[in-house]
């Protein structure tokens, strides 16, 4: 009981530490910035530009939760499609709410459809977020391939210090904790209140190790390529709705879908505040590169940000709020047919 009336002032908390990040970082992006232009721009948006990428970003749902079927059924597990997709849809919504904890809403709201246990699940989802990392550097890539400039000016716009000695040293940490992990599995596991942690733990290496164990590597591929090229289509169309941004190249587009990613990594409620940051400082960056003005850059940087991160939290809601009733719908079915073979 005690950790129950806890639960919510954490959450509560959490959410309004979440709600002062994107506040803060809304704040810096609107600071200096004329109101007029944005709603200038925004009324003479071609907003079915805008209805093509939501195509994008609902197709990149379907692909996301076919492919995790795939990467479930190397441990026994064989989901369907549509429970697949609400409880990815769920785990956005949670996202919504309090960040980073929709990867958790996920894997329970599968295990109360399809049983899968949420270890193994999670597991998977973690694996997902380093496919995903890969593919990020694959964006990045192209863009430092054909936009450097345009990058050397965004880090030196946005004030990042990047430390790689850090980055090696928390990789260095996270080796000899997998190591020390498995050296010492089996004592730790005797230990009455460390065995559920282990048996944690070594459930999210079992998610972790099925890409080794696919049986349709091929299928993984073109599914992971599907998410990643309608994420690129759901970010680069919104482009095409603004008459000043419409004549962005595809490689522009790589280096918008760069700079959407970092702001959508900090932790403020549906990247709001930081992704409108990260839009004005990339879109100055584009603009200095193509040799026009940074203000204005940051004023188109802002207006994109203004129709995609709506976007996005839009799809967010309606897919998260069906899922609410279809995952019920889908708990009572699992329920009924376990009675019903009993």
């Amino acid at each position: 009981m005690e950790k129950e009336s806890k639960s919510p002032i954490k959450s509560i908390l959490t959410i309004v530490i979440s709600l002062a990040f994107a506040g803060f970082f809304l704040w810096l992006a609107l600071k200096g910035l004329d109101f007029k232009v944005i709603k200038a721009s925004l009324a003479k948006a071609n907003y079915l530009w805008v209805l093509f990428a939501a195509v994008f970003g609902l197709l990149a749902y379907w692909f996301r939760a076919v492919r995790w079927n795939l990467m479930l059924e190397p441990m026994g597990h064989s989901i369907s499609n549509s429970n697949s997709l609400w409880s990815i849809s769920f785990g956005y919504l949670m996202n919504l709410t309090i960040p980073r904890s929709g990867e958790v809403a996920r894997a329970t709201a599968l295990y109360g459809v399809e049983k899968v246990p949420v270890d193994q699940s999670f597991g998977t989802i973690i694996l997902e977020r380093v496919v995903d990392l890969i593919c990020m550097l694959g964006f990045l890539g192209l863009t430092l391939l054909f936009k450097y400039d345009a990058i050397l000016s965004f880090y030196k716009n946005s004030g990042v210090n990047f430390n790689p000695n850090k980055i090696l040293l928390i990789i260095l940490i996270l080796a000899v904790g997998t190591v020390l992990f498995f050296v010492f599995k089996k004592k730790l596991a005797n230990i009455p209140f460390l065995g559920k942690i282990v048996n944690f733990i070594d459930g999210i290496f079992q998610g972790l190790t099925t890409i080794f164990k696919l049986k349709e590597k091929g299928k993984f591929i073109l599914y992971t390529l599907g998410i990643w090229i309608c994420y690129y289509f759901a970010a680069y169309l919104v482009c095409f709705a603004l008459p000043e941004t419409s004549n962005f190249t595809i490689a522009d587009g790589f280096f918008i879908i760069v700079v959407g990613t970092l702001g959508m990594i900090i932790p403020a409620s549906g990247g709001i505040g930081a992704f409108n940051l990260a839009m004005k400082y990339g879109f100055m960056a584009l603009f200095i590169s193509m040799g026009k003005s940074a203000d204005l850059g940051g004023e188109m940087g802002l207006t994109y940000s203004f129709i995609s991160l709506p976007l996005q939290i839009t799809i967010m809601l309606v897919m998260g709020l069906i899922s609410i009733p279809m995952l019920a719908k889908a708990r009572e079915k699992a329920v009924s047919g376990k009675e019903f073979h009993e």
